[in-house]
């Protein structure tokens, strides 16, 4: 197999806030896996809070390229992803960019969609949520129309001006609403607070509430809520599940967390074995990776997939979303073309 490469940013359709700040744009690497002149898409986002830029996603791949190289069966996955995993710790984002690209070729090479492949039931795939940002009443009011054929609102939070964000859109709309802190409510108690409060507002969930090694805190505000609460930044992979499952009622995978599908799939099947609920979520991603995660979408509870909508540069066309459901396509590997 041969491994290119190549830099990217994506830029937001409008100043996007979330709990910590603003992005305006956010760095993304592409890569093509070719076999046999068969041509395997993959993706690295890379959010400043991964600590990966371009220079080190080009670094890693540039060794991996080595593995990838002397690859004859790229069947072969999970000794495959394991060597490469081996590589160097971290780096989840470049490890994901090369785990998508080998189940689109993959796919591509036994004419199957991935989520055949995995076994998937193409029916059953979740309404995506649509995210509203940190802002004024009015530019909130307005993403709400901008997301009028989504039937879920993902809300972001940080303490702050909370209660006056959901009362602006409780003015406009009745849809059911999941709550991302970002772990932005600092205190245990004033959390539990804020919960009991959202819980007659028609929310889901509440997701990553306080700061992600805080597990102590965490456990304690899981036996007290009257919401389900789930992990984000307390869990990244598959090994950080057995820490978190008595803190949290569900957990969020995100294939660049978690160094994509291959590994995503086993965390699906291990937090079913506990009981905990799933949400398959996505960084700031063109259709490619959104895509890719999307084949997974039919064995989670919920879905935060509406990563490509929110930027004006996709690169690639793939799934779509029909009212809100994410739609799967029949095309072969994880359903992309690039444009």
């Amino acid at each position: 197999m041969k491994l290119s490469y190549t830099p990217h940013t994506l830029y937001f359709k409008r100043p996007f806030k979330i709990a910590h700040g603003m992005r305006t744009s956010t760095p993304i690497v592409i890569i093509e896996l070719e076999h046999e002149g068969v041509i395997g898409y993959g993706e690295a986002s890379l959010p400043p809070y991964l600590g990966e830029s371009h220079e080190s996603v080009f670094a890693f791949l540039k060794t991996a390229s080595l593995i990838i190289a002397d690859c004859i069966n790229p069947f072969d996955l999970d000794s495959l992803l394991n060597e490469i995993d081996l590589l160097a710790p971290n780096n989840s984002a470049a490890k994901a960019s090369i785990d998508i690209a080998l189940h689109d070729l993959i796919g591509k090479l036994q004419n199957k969609s991935c989520w055949q492949l995995f076994g998937a039931e193409k029916k059953n795939t979740p309404f995506t949520t649509y995210t509203l940002g940190i802002d004024e009443p009015d530019v909130i009011k307005q993403k709400i129309e901008d997301g009028r054929d989504y039937k879920i609102l993902k809300v972001k939070l940080n303490g702050e001006n909370d209660k006056a964000i959901i009362n602006t859109i409780r003015s406009v709309t009745d849809k059911p609403i999941a709550i991302d802190v970002n772990q932005g409510w600092q205190n245990k108690e004033k959390a539990l607070l804020m919960i009991e409060w959202l819980a007659n507002k028609n929310v889901l969930f509440v997701e990553q509430a306080l700061s992600k090694n805080n597990l102590e805190d965490a456990r304690w505000l899981f036996e007290r809520s009257p919401l389900p609460l789930y992990a984000d930044e307390s869990i990244q992979r598959f090994t950080d599940i057995h820490n978190i499952k008595d803190c949290f009622h569900g957990i969020n995978i995100k294939l660049m967390k978690c160094t994509g599908m291959h590994e995503a799939f086993k965390m699906i099947k291990r937090a079913r074995e506990l009981q905990l609920k799933v949400l398959i979520g996505c960084m700031s991603e063109t259709s490619c990776a959104i895509s890719a995660a999307a084949q997974l979408s039919p064995f989670t509870d919920y879905a935060d997939l509406d990563g490509a909508l929110l930027i004006k540069n996709n690169l690639f066309d793939g799934i779509t979303f029909t009212d809100g459901k994410i739609t799967l396509n029949d095309s072969p590997g994880i359903g992309v073309t690039l444009k």
